[in-house]
């Protein structure tokens, strides 16, 4: 890693990162990259990747540049977001498209966790005679890309839990009443948040309650996540009108009935669990990283929301908070332990605080993590 940059670097790596943004709705499960090429301080071609099995950031920025200037390739400088990946997978190795472009220099700000890279494009680069500086801007760099990150180097995806409630935390009034707690503008949000995640899951016990669909409905939704439903008891049945929906469904059940006829949209597996009986959360994660799923947006009730706190599977907690009061009857955000010290209660990091709509959102996570 290098300290040497200049204001000038940053500039055009916040530029690349900003490429990089345009593929979050599309790009999983490849992680999200932007390239932007300089020659004599001025850019000569910008890419990003949009999806998988087509053509990478550098790849796109090179074509970006108009024949009568390819010759300008010769020495620039590439800024990247993520390290240039040295194999071929669904497309040939960028390390090699830059090499064979002559540039001169290529600013990386992160090195590719991916273990077929993990610094083999690096090294690609400077074997070829390519200065390659590394580390610029890297905390953004990874934030752009948490599930990916996430998923190459523990096996599972980045959970993001949303919860809602009032100023005083309640999620429901005491019968059980909670739409709607927040405004539209919050709900929105929402639809935009499971647009951004490759999974949604939640609960059988949810589903039947809210009448629940958990699809994306939003203007940016590329493709809708998979739906992931806890069903423990087997409540669900394959006439529900949740599964009319044409939204992927993986039912994790305790078992399954090879007589009920499930709708196309829907795979039935059998859960594995804990040695007091519970779901084993951390195992259904490590199936999600396996499917290629980078981001699981996690929207359930307090119960499960809880499980997943103390099992740490939670990366990210989305609170919206209603300018609500529901009362001392109400239902609470999440189901925890009895904490009999402040020592053991836990501490956030605040990420994120804003309005949305009437409703503050607030995006945190735990001491210690991004």
């Amino acid at each position: 890693m290098t300290s040497s940059f200049t204001s000038v670097d940053y500039e055009f790596m916040q530029r690349a990162l900003d490429l990089a943004e345009q593929g979050r709705f599309s790009a999983a499960p490849n992680p999200c990259v932007g390239c932007v090429i300089v020659a004599a301080g001025k850019v000569i071609g910008e890419g990003f990747h949009l999806r998988a099995g087509t053509p990478h950031a550098e790849i796109n920025a090179i074509d970006s540049i108009r024949s009568e200037n390819r010759s300008q390739l010769k020495g620039a400088t590439a800024y990247v977001t993520l390290e240039p990946c040295s194999h071929f997978g669904r497309t040939p190795p960028c390390a090699d498209a830059l090499i064979a472009a002559e540039v001169g220099r290529v600013v990386i700000a992160m090195q590719d966790p991916n273990p077929q890279v993990a610094g083999q494009g690096i090294e690609r680069l400077r074997k070829a005679g390519i200065q390659v500086e590394t580390g610029l801007m890297e905390p953004l760099a990874e934030r752009v890309n948490l599930g990916f990150c996430m998923r190459m180097r523990n096996g599972r995806p980045w959970v993001r839990l949303k919860l809602a409630s009032s100023l005083d935390g309640a999620t429901a009034l005491q019968n059980g009443e909670s739409q709607w707690i927040t405004g539209a503008e919050a709900r929105s949000d929402v639809h935009r948040w499971r647009a951004l995640s490759q999974a949604v899951v939640s609960s059988a016990t949810s589903v039947i309650r809210d009448n629940a669909r958990l699809t994306a409905r939003h203007d940016s939704a590329q493709q809708q996540p998979l739906r992931v439903i806890l069903d423990k008891h087997n409540e669900l049945d394959p006439g529900h009108p949740f599964f009319q929906e044409q939204a992927p469904v993986l039912l994790v059940r305790s078992h399954v009935d090879t007589k009920q006829s499930w709708p196309s949209n829907c795979e039935v597996i059998t859960a594995s669990f804990t040695a007091d009986g519970s779901f084993d959360l951390a195992a259904l994660m490590a199936e999600l990283g396996k499917r290629e799923i980078n981001n699981v947006w996690l929207e359930c009730g307090k119960s499960l929301a809880g499980s997943f706190w103390q099992a740490d599977l939670v990366d990210e907690l989305i609170l919206y908070l209603a300018p609500k009061l529901m009362g001392s009857a109400a239902q609470g955000l999440l189901s925890l332990p009895v904490f009999e010290s402040m020592h053991q209660v836990p501490s956030l990091n605040l990420i994120d605080v804003r309005c949305v709509g009437d409703d503050i959102r607030i995006i945190a996570t735990k001491k210690g993590e991004n």
